[in-house]
């Protein structure tokens, strides 16, 4: 051989070492539940029992994976949403994470609903490393990256909403005597330390009445017309939808009218306002993030077009009016984000690494001047409120966007 045909050979072996090293260096990397052309993500939702007004929210997130299949998927992979009922029942949750986890192998679950749901699972899921993504609850308890650096929140935290009320209501009503509702589990406990908390060394003297309910009773009726004889002028209303529009009904049954605080969970117009009755939810007080699609303000708004042309095009049986839709499509499209951060690095781990490095990142459902931030220590994305009065049919924006200060 000569030596001229020695170095031709010895530089198609070179190319090909340097070839198959940038074959390695590209090489696709999967945990259970991703392949070249799938990504399989679970999800838990409350469709049936007492909180199954929420059940909205999965079935929008289902149209909207819908929509970005349809488009050709994320880098290529279409996504496999599969959503499963737990009622609201935290055993029932457990259950369903399980056969998530472990028989339908999917690569993580998103926007599981309910504080005592993601309670029961939480354990169970960071032992097994899978991400608890984005889950649909306020708790603050989420914000733990430390001893659960597989969950992460989306919301703003439930304590940062009552906290933001104290505050209002020592500025406004420095007098005021509060009675509060909430429901007795970790969810409603949340808000409540929020309030106190904000309320400070005033809360022993202003808060006159508490009363707490069980999302098994049929009825709060008793619990409000015991509040009403503690003579509170704010009614703080700790209650996921069914019993907020239970609540603001028998106030205006019995002819309370305090200043009344609704927490923003069930602040949807289509699903708690209207049932309960417009001319009972007049200047009710609430906090928000999200735009409200009954607020013709945000008619010309690109952000909101986008989520109109979805609800008419990929789920017309939905309820704009309805705050779980545009729930549903915000957290999604967060998601839908995050995957795209991935690139071809699909493994549990890169999930979180790319969930925890969101800088300014805006799905444009949010209001105006809320950014979506995370860090490895950080693992709260949304941690600003405006607060809004209810008038007419709908909600009215007041103040300035507030920052929240309640870690983790």
């Amino acid at each position: 051989m000569s030596a001229t045909t020695r170095l031709a050979v010895l530089g198609a072996a070179l190319a090909l070492v340097a070839t198959s090293g940038s074959a390695a260096l590209a090489q696709k990397k999967y945990d259970t539940g991703a392949t070249d052309t799938e990504i399989k993500i679970g999800n838990i939702m409350p469709y049936s029992g007492p909180a199954s007004a929420y059940g909205i929210i999965g079935r929008t997130e289902a149209a909207y994976f819908k929509k970005i299949n349809d488009a050709g998927g994320i880098n290529g992979r279409k996504i496999n949403f599969i959503s499963y009922d737990d009622a609201y029942s935290p055993p029932k949750a457990v259950e369903q994470a399980r056969k998530l986890v472990e028989s339908d192998e999917v690569l993580l679950i998103f926007n599981s609903l309910g504080t005592p749901s993601n309670s029961a699972i939480q354990k169970y899921m960071n032992s097994k490393k899978v991400p608890q993504l984005f889950v649909a609850t306020g708790a603050t308890k989420w914000n733990d990256p430390k001893d659960f650096p597989w969950t992460m929140g989306w919301q703003p935290n439930y304590q940062s909403e009552t906290q933001i009320y104290a505050k209002y209501i020592l500025k406004n009503m420095p007098n005021a005597k509060i009675a509060v509702l909430y429901q007795n589990d970790d969810y409603g406990k949340d808000y409540l330390k929020g309030l106190k908390d904000g309320l400070g060394q005033k809360a022993a003297s202003m808060i006159v009445a508490e009363e707490s309910f069980e999302t098994s009773q049929p009825t709060i009726d008793s619990n409000i017309v015991k509040l009403k004889a503690s003579n509170a002028d704010v009614f703080i209303d700790i209650a996921t939808p069914k019993f907020a529009a239970q609540a603001i009904k028998k106030v205006a049954e019995i002819g309370w009218k305090p200043t009344h605080f609704l927490n923003n969970v069930s602040a949807s117009v289509g699903s708690v306002i209207k049932p309960a009755g417009f001319e009972n939810a007049q200047d009710i007080i609430s906090a928000a993030y999200l735009k409200d699609a009954s607020d013709k303000q945000w008619d010309n708004d690109p952000g909101m077009k986008e989520f109109y042309a979805f609800m008419a095009k990929d789920f017309p049986e939905g309820d704009k009016l309805d705050g779980g839709t545009v729930v549903g499509f915000g957290v999604a499209q967060t998601l839908v984000q995050v995957l795209k951060q991935c690139g071809d690095n699909l493994t549990r781990e890169n999930i979180m690494k790319q969930a925890a490095s969101l800088q300014d990142f805006r799905t444009e459902v949010l209001l105006p001047g809320i950014k979506i931030n995370t860090a490895a220590n950080d693992f709260a994305p949304i941690s600003q409120l405006q607060l809004m009065k209810f008038k007419g049919e709908k909600w009215e924006l007041f103040g300035e966007v507030i920052s929240a200060d309640v870690g983790g």
